[in-house]
């Protein structure tokens, strides 16, 4: 990724802004053990207790990274019961990156996110009926199934 991702302007960009990147070797004690980091290059969006939210393994062309990253945002935030800060950061996915592969989860944690937050079944119903019409052959389209008989 040093050679192609990371020297993109969008990516330095996006991580001077959104996160605080810390490279860790494979082979640096105890943080390699701490995060079973095996195979690198790992991405793990970690809260500001140091607590795991999202891990993605190898390499991501540029166009997909933010969008992952952005999906590991969302998951702590969803974790931390923060729903709105996360629909913000899924709608960004879908608005900025709806190609991208983060966008079918994307679209599927929003609907769990609205029915989280506000207990909005209709949220899950709208995941649902999204992931058939713009990503019907996405794992995710098959995740939220049932969410057709609500």
């Amino acid at each position: 990724m040093d050679a192609v991702t990371y020297p993109q302007i969008a990516v330095i960009e996006f991580l001077n802004q959104s996160v605080i990147p810390v490279r860790v070797p494979f082979d640096s004690e105890p943080l390699a053990t701490e995060f079973r980091l095996k195979w690198t290059p790992m991405l793990v969006i970690l809260d500001w207790n140091g607590k795991e939210h999202s891990r993605t393994v190898g390499f991501l062309p540029p166009e997909e990274l933010i969008p992952s990253l952005i999906l590991g945002i969302a998951k702590m935030y969803f974790n931390l019961d923060r729903f709105t800060d996360a629909i913000t950061s899924l709608d960004k996915i879908l608005a900025d990156h709806p190609s991208s592969g983060a966008a079918p989860e994307a679209v599927f944690l929003k609907g769990v996110n609205g029915y989280k937050g506000a207990h909005d079944v209709q949220a899950l119903k709208q995941a649902y009926q999204r992931l058939q019409a713009d990503y019907p052959s996405s794992e995710w389209a098959k995740r939220a199934l049932p969410y057709r008989l609500l």
